[in-house]
């Protein structure tokens, strides 16, 4: 093991979603050698081409130089083969939001990455100390729940699990900062911060919907002209999937008992009819050709 830890290379698993595409911005971004894991190499060479996208509009609005952008792409590679990993110092997933689905993940990358390799989960809804349970790095596991869309927004929820070490914890933290994020410390809870607001308060902006209250355009436009609000709720709610809204509601309902917390049921008809968002191209809203959310 090292004396101290040093965060050069970063492996991202589920980079062929939104969410793994944008930490693997982040972490490419932020200066760091990036590999974007995913099953599918179809949906690795699509955020490829998003990531890219997204890049050369930064530079179109003065907000990145050319050559900026070509050393940032320069960093980034893609892989299908868990073993590409194998020398990554940190290793994000964003995959599934599923307890069984990640500790497999990590029990497979277990013995691939050497024994400094910090396992991060960008889980809202899963304890960091139950998944870390399936590998034997328990102290090297660590929680980092990054907010969407992460390639613009600056927040990241840092959580340690029960055996989560000082050294891990404060190494992550130092990789956050070094990205240009901006990490808080929770505990490891469900929702942590955030979304024990946010998901409630979505769902009373679904509610308003299916009592007829207004438009979705219009609430969204509401408060974000009221409220300064970057994007509204149901904007906010296509970019993340509306299937994931229904697990934050089944994580957070059981343990809350707040009827706010539990799944409006507009939003189960919507997810059963397949419109999920952004990803099946309707949700509150239609889309075209799936672009990256700033690009």
């Amino acid at each position: 093991m090292r004396e101290t830890m040093t965060i050069r290379k970063v492996g991202v698993c589920g980079a062929g979603g939104t969410m793994g595409a944008a930490i693997a911005i982040v972490a490419a971004r932020g200066g760091f050698e990036t590999v974007s894991y995913d099953i599918s190499q179809a949906s690795l060479a699509r955020a490829g081409v998003e990531s890219e996208g997204f890049f050369s509009k930064s530079v179109a609005r003065g907000k990145l130089e050319a050559s900026d952008r070509d050393e940032i792409i320069a960093r980034m590679s893609s892989t299908t083969k868990l073993d590409d990993l194998a020398d990554c110092d940190l290793v994000i997933e964003a995959i599934f939001e599923d307890l069984a689905t990640k500790q497999a993940l990590f029990a497979k990358l277990d013995p691939i990455c050497p024994e400094w390799t910090i396992f991060a989960s960008n889980t809202s809804t899963l304890s960091i100390t139950e998944i870390a349970s399936a590998v034997a790095r328990q102290d090297r596991v660590v929680g980092m729940h990054f907010c969407l869309p992460a390639q613009l927004m600056k927040l990241i929820e840092m959580s340690a699990g029960m055996n989560t070490s000082k050294e891990t914890f404060e190494t992550a933290w130092a990789f956050t900062e070094a990205a240009g994020q901006t990490p808080v410390e929770t505990q490891d809870k469900p929702g942590f911060i955030l979304n024990a607001f946010v998901v409630p308060f979505n769902n009373d902006a679904i509610r308003a919907v299916e009592a007829g209250v207004a438009e979705p355009a219009e609430i969204d436009r509401a408060l974000r002209v009221g409220l300064g609000y970057r994007m509204g709720p149901l904007e906010l709610l296509d970019l993340i999937g509306l299937d994931t809204q229904v697990r934050l509601c089944e994580a957070f309902y059981p343990t809350t008992l707040d009827p706010r917390s539990a799944a409006p049921p507009l939003l189960k008809r919507m997810v059963a009819a397949g419109q999920l968002g952004r990803k099946s191209g309707r949700g509150f809203y239609s889309y075209e050709g799936g672009k990256m959310f700033g690009s």
